[in-house]
């Protein structure tokens, strides 16, 4: 009964919302900069659930201005938001629309040239959260790539995102590049996805150096990027809130160890837990939830851990991600099982942060590693910046 007033609770709270905020509008709300370019077009979309402004959906917006859309590509989680973290998304025909969507999160994560046949531009409209693992980037990337091969025009209606205030992390090594991590970049990179976009091409990370003509559509109104403001939609199905979205970057590494980042809870990237830690002031019992999580790690077994959802004010105010308790779980692990996997090192985006956690270094220490390359890559940024 708790659980499933829990459940409603959090479906009230955190669906889209109709209340328009007031003076910051997306790029999908700048009608009038896009509707020249997509006039009369063979139009394919880029989104999923987030994909809103207002009240309504991105592709209502551009059918209701005369926009037709061909075809749908779709990220992780689906067109409409639903899947599992990692499940693969099929292809299908969306009930509401009826418009064919293409799984970019299946067997194919780049589109193909007859995926993009008669297709003169892409919308690309997804809400990001600032975080280098968060899987939108990759999709970014290869509808960028797919569409400079085939001379298609790339239109991203820029957002604002929680995380533009700082950058922080390990900057990626492109030897340890995967789906969860394609540029060199740290894990919060402090930029919005249209800045991202005008890296990618700027700094020639697509294929061969492939240039896209790419078009960013920015953000209007009294938006600086110190303000980190309420989303109008949860990104993913486990980020159903600002606390978890806060704590994301940080708590986000334990995917790539044995302990559990909480998911199977109604507070992902809240808590961290393992049946074998031992002194942890917190217990946890990850079950299956249908749309969040259907076999989390350490399913249905009693976790010890801790409860980081009152550390929200101390990540905000700090402006930085935090390892210790990345080290604390490390310490207090007791169990047989090796604590770190090999996703680690694809999220970490580098070998040394694991070797420096197992050589005892704290978190000053491990920091410290950090700062040329961020100083180095913050030059790069800055070329790209447009708020």
């Amino acid at each position: 009964m708790i659980a499933s007033l829990i459940t409603a609770l959090i479906l009230t709270l955190f669906q889209c919302s109709t209340d328009k905020p007031k003076s910051i509008e997306p790029g999908i709300a700048q009608i009038e900069q896009y509707l020249p370019i997509l006039s009369g077009k063979q139009v394919a979309f880029v989104g999923n659930h987030t994909s809103y402004w207002n009240g309504q959906h991105s592709i209502d917006i551009l059918q209701e201005n005369g926009i037709e859309i061909e075809r749908i590509f779709a990220p992780e989680h689906g067109f409409r938001g639903t899947e599992d973290a990692g499940a693969t998304v099929n292809d299908e025909i969306d009930a509401k629309t009826g418009i064919p969507i293409i799984s970019l999160y299946g067997n194919n994560k780049k589109p193909s040239p007859e995926n993009l046949k008669d297709i003169e531009t892409i919308v690309f409209d997804i809400q990001d959260v600032g975080v280098r693992f968060y899987t939108y980037l990759s999709t970014l990337h290869y509808i960028m790539e797919a569409a400079a091969e085939q001379n298609i025009q790339v239109v991203v209606m820029d957002r604002t995102n929680p995380h533009t205030y700082y950058i922080d992390g390990p900057v990626l090594d492109t030897a340890h590049t995967s789906f969860v991590g394609l540029h060199p970049v740290p894990i919060v990179y402090g930029m919005t996805i249209g800045e991202y976009a005008r890296m990618i091409n700027g700094e020639g990370w697509l294929k061969n150096g492939a240039k896209c003509n790419l078009k960013v559509i920015p953000i209007s109104g009294d938006w600086q990027r110190e303000k980190s403001i309420p989303l109008q939609c949860k990104p993913s199905p486990n980020l159903p809130d600002s606390v978890s979205i806060m704590l994301y970057p940080s708590m986000c590494l334990f995917e790539g160890t044995v302990i559990s980042e909480g998911r199977g809870t109604y507070i992902p990237f809240q808590c961290f837990g393992h049946p074998e830690l031992k002194n942890m002031p917190y217990t946890f019992t990850p079950i299956s939830i249908k749309g969040m999580s259907t076999s989390p790690k350490c399913k249905n077994q009693e976790c010890h851990g801790m409860l980081l959802d009152t550390c929200y004010n101390e990540v905000f105010s700090g402006a930085r991600l935090q390892l210790k308790w990345l080290i604390t779980a490390y310490k207090n692990y007791t169990g047989s099982a090796p604590f770190f996997n090999n996703f680690f090192t694809n999220l970490a985006g580098t070998t040394e942060l694991q070797k420096q956690i197992e050589d005892g270094l704290n978190e000053e220490e491990i920091r410290q590693s950090w700062q040329t390359s961020l100083n180095n890559f913050n030059n790069i940024r800055q070329k790209y910046l447009i708020y």
